[in-house]
């Protein structure tokens, strides 16, 4: 989920794990890369404690509460603003509904005609979201996808229509961006703990076997990359595994979708040895501007000489690599109209500081 106005320090991204997962939880995936790693996760996660159907409604009480206490409904929440609607765990619980805002109720985001209604996928919490009843009816059982002319809107924007994403064809679902990431990882996660199940029995599906088709896949990768791990999946993935017992990898370590799904997939997954020291990152000895950016990355040291630069996308790819070799170079500028959208982790280094901060690029002109 997205947070677009917080200019935070993010610099555990890439290299170290954002969620709380036991010690030696993963180390039976350490230097695996590829379809191993893949296989390796697979033996980590599998066999989790099964929910029931029935215990989701009680379980959503701890996995998807706002803040406030109220639901937390992807399909109604407006981030950062009012939504429509707001339901109450228990009272709100659906029942029949005929408009949005009636009800909310069990969501699989992954549909379960997909899969037969198959256990342990038809309860797994890790794809399964509390929703309004009326939305998730208008999404039915169709792809998620990006739409072109949506024949249906949801309140905060949520849309179905004509599937306009390259190699995609056919009506499917478009949620918000803010939470296109949320469910990018959570298609990552099925994919990884149901590969050897059929997700495909659907013409609707995106899957082949328990493989993403290719439009899909790269589809949900470039999600994945523009809508970064949030607090929110955090402490879901948290709840969820004192629930079932297993965790989302790909929450904990987003950099392994890279590593398993795109073109990192020669590099081993070992985030002990990629952890990186930081000094006193509570203090910025750099300051990057504009951020957001659209063609130009600024950063100004102040008195601190800028040595080396590199930028990373969401996938722990450098796709920006600088060497500053003048001494008194306080200011450093580069262009980066060649990157597309999105956030970014910026790797500055001086000869006494490194630090780690947030970018983002947006293409709206004004910078």
């Amino acid at each position: 989920m997205k947070k677009f106005g917080l200019l935070f320090l993010f610099y555990v991204l890439l290299f170290t794990g954002w969620g709380q997962a036991p010690e030696g939880y993963y180390s039976s995936a350490y230097g695996k890369k590829g379809s191993a790693l893949r296989v390796a996760l697979y033996n980590i996660i599998d066999n989790h404690t099964v929910i029931s159907y029935d215990g989701l409604w009680n379980a959503f009480r701890t996995t998807d509460a706002k803040p406030n206490g109220k639901v937390w409904d992807i399909y109604s929440d407006v981030p950062n603003g009012n939504p429509p609607y707001q339901y109450t765990f228990g009272v709100d619980q659906c029942g029949n509904y005929t408009t949005e805002g009636d009800c909310y109720n069990r969501e699989h985001s992954v549909p379960k005609s997909w899969f037969n209604s198959a256990s342990p996928m038809y309860s797994d919490l890790f794809h399964l979201y509390p929703t309004d009843g009326k939305v998730n009816q208008e999404r039915g059982n169709y792809a998620f996808g990006e739409v072109g002319t949506p024949n249906y809107t949801s309140l905060n924007g949520s849309k179905r229509g004509n599937c306009d994403y390259p190699d995609c064809s056919g009506i499917v679902f478009e949620p918000i961006n803010e939470y296109k990431g949320d469910l990018a990882r959570s298609y990552f996660y099925m994919c990884t703990r149901y590969m050897d199940k059929n997700l495909g029995q659907n013409t609707n599906s995106m899957f082949t076997g328990g493989n993403l088709d290719h439009w899909a896949l790269n589809m949900l990768i470039a999600w994945h990359q523009q809508d970064p791990v949030s607090q929110k999946e955090i402490n879901r993935n948290n709840a969820i595994y004192q629930l079932q017992h297993n965790r989302n990898p790909f929450i904990d370590y987003p950099e392994l979708v890279g590593k398993i799904f795109g073109n990192d997939s020669v590099n081993a997954f070992n985030p002990e040895s990629s952890t990186i020291p930081f000094y006193n990152n509570e203090v910025k000895h750099f300051r990057i501007y504009p951020n957001p950016a659209d063609k130009i990355l600024r950063i100004v040291g102040e008195d601190k000489v800028v040595n080396e630069v590199e930028v990373l996308d969401m996938m722990g790819n450098v796709v920006i690599k600088h060497t500053v070799k003048m001494e008194n170079q306080k200011t450093f500028v580069k262009d980066i109209s060649h990157l597309t959208e999105g956030i970014y982790v910026v790797k500055i280094k001086s000869y006494q500081y490194l630090e780690i901060q947030k970018l983002m690029i947006q293409r709206d002109g004004s910078y």
